[in-house]
């Protein structure tokens, strides 16, 4: 793993007056400006992509979809050495509902309830209110059973809960006091209350048929241990609608990928997805910690239609970058550690104190309520000059220009325009230096990621001042 190495201002500024005092011969510059005299940095905030980066990335995915590639093609590219085998038949049980006092339960048509000892029992059309105490109305005579209960859907309408549809069983079990409810259903049919949720419905075929064997492999690799139920139904697993999500075009991919799974070594892939890369997916063992051979870093050019892909740069004065990240107290300078994917790891903010604040990538995220973690925070500083020059004389103009993209030192055009004067080509740790030959006094300033950084003034005179 790669450090960032930060060249120390002062051992630059010593660095650049040694230059100074070493030029000799005309044609040299004559003066430098000393990093001494350093602005207050400009912090300039860019990255892009939206969600972890491990996996399939969606609007890749639509990237690729629209491009006229299959949906095979989609998942070789974001899960490679994995192949598509058959998922095992069976039911998923998943956790609509717990901690609850009391639910309600609907349809309809008449359906049915199986208690726990086996008995069934017809319920007409309408609602009934369940409570920890198990009793319904049956045959016109409330009763107590005993529990779980299985309500089963009549035919030709899903049961209800609390307002919202679901196909297959609904079990109400009492734990701790509390009612817990879990829907029993097809794991295709639980898939139809899930891709449409995770994709819009309007993409390409070739796109949902891809989300829909990511899902049904995640679904099947995260099953929950040790409990009652196989899945949550918010984020701990993956977000199930039920039915009132579902569509034909989502509905339709999950069949024409019926039972279709990835694998890895004899084992269902962990299909992890997210919504945009920003270029590049991050590999597993870099976000969660878990080395997954399908799941490295790669270059991705399938997320340009991402509108996530570049985020709009954003700048901070130390001040507000300290107010941002609630580290009461201005930044002086930022220090990154980056992942192996080209993530930072972990960013250490040096505070005007001296302190130095070292917070993980996903807390600077949280802080700066960024999308993803596949940001960075350039540097862009330069140096005043302490004195003026002869007309025509070379200067050096020192800064700092770290983890931006193609900065430009820009000079102020005598109709009110700036106009790109010298590239810059900073060093590893960001420094850079640019000779300019003013004939007039002048205004420089620099630039990067579209972003105006610090500005500084070379004042000519007839005679330099010694």
């Amino acid at each position: 793993m790669m450090r960032r190495v930060l060249v120390p201002f002062l051992s630059l500024a010593l660095a650049g007056t040694a230059a100074a005092a070493a030029s000799t011969r005309p044609s040299e510059p004559t003066f430098v400006a000393s990093l001494a005299a350093l602005s207050l940095p400009v912090y300039v905030l860019t990255g892009g992509g939206y969600g972890h980066g491990v996996g399939l990335n969606q609007y890749g995915a639509f990237g690729q979809a629209s491009a006229g590639r299959g949906y095979r093609d989609i998942l070789a590219f974001y899960y490679p050495g994995t192949e598509l085998s058959k998922a095992p038949t069976g039911k998923v049980r998943v956790l609509i509902g717990d901690g609850r006092v009391a639910v309600k339960i609907s349809s309809p048509v008449p359906f049915s309830v199986r208690d726990g000892s086996g008995t069934v029992a017809e319920i007409g059309p309408g609602e009934i209110v369940i409570t920890p105490a198990l009793r319904i109305v049956v045959e016109g005579k409330p009763v107590r059973l005993p529990g779980p209960l299985a309500f089963v859907a009549g035919k030709g309408a899903p049961l209800r809960m609390d307002g919202k549809d679901y196909r297959g069983e609904i079990r109400l079990s009492v734990v701790g006091a509390k009612l817990q409810a879990i829907n029993v259903l097809g794991l295709d049919a639980y898939l139809v209350g899930v891709v449409p949720g995770e994709m819009p419905k309007e993409w390409p075929a070739a796109a949902l048929q891809a989300q829909a064997v990511a899902a049904r492999s995640y679904a099947l690799a995260s099953i929950v241990k040790d409990r009652p139920f196989d899945l949550y139904s918010d984020t701990r697993s993956q977000v199930y609608y039920g039915v009132a999500a579902e569509s034909p075009s989502t509905t339709a991919a999950v069949k024409a990928t019926r039972g279709e799974i990835l694998s890895y070594g004899g084992k269902v892939a962990t299909a992890f997805y997210y919504s945009s890369s920003g270029g590049r997916t991050a590999s597993s063992k870099d976000v969660f910690g878990a080395v997954l051979p399908y799941l490295q870093a790669r270059d991705d050019p399938w997320d340009t239609l991402s509108p996530y892909h570049r985020w709009t740069p954003r700048t901070f004065t130390p001040v507000t970058l300290g107010q941002a990240l609630r580290l009461s107290g201005p930044v002086v300078d930022v220090q990154v550690v980056p992942t192996e994917s080209g993530r930072p790891e972990s960013v250490t903010f040096v505070k005007k104190s001296g302190a130095r604040v070292l917070l993980r990538a996903a807390d600077v995220r949280a802080r700066l309520v960024l999308r993803s973690t596949a940001f960075r925070i350039g540097v862009l500083r330069i140096a005043r000059p302490s004195a003026s020059v002869a007309p025509g004389t070379p200067v050096v103009i020192s800064g700092i220009a770290r983890d931006v993209t193609a900065p430009v030192l820009e000079k102020l055009g005598v109709n009110g325009t700036w106009l790109a004067s010298v590239n810059l080509k900073p060093e590893p740790g960001g420094t850079f230096s640019a000779t300019v030959t003013p004939k007039l006094t002048a205004t420089y300033r620099l630039v990067a990621e579209g972003v105006v950084g610090p500005a500084l003034a070379v004042t000519v005179t007839a005679k330099a001042t010694q």
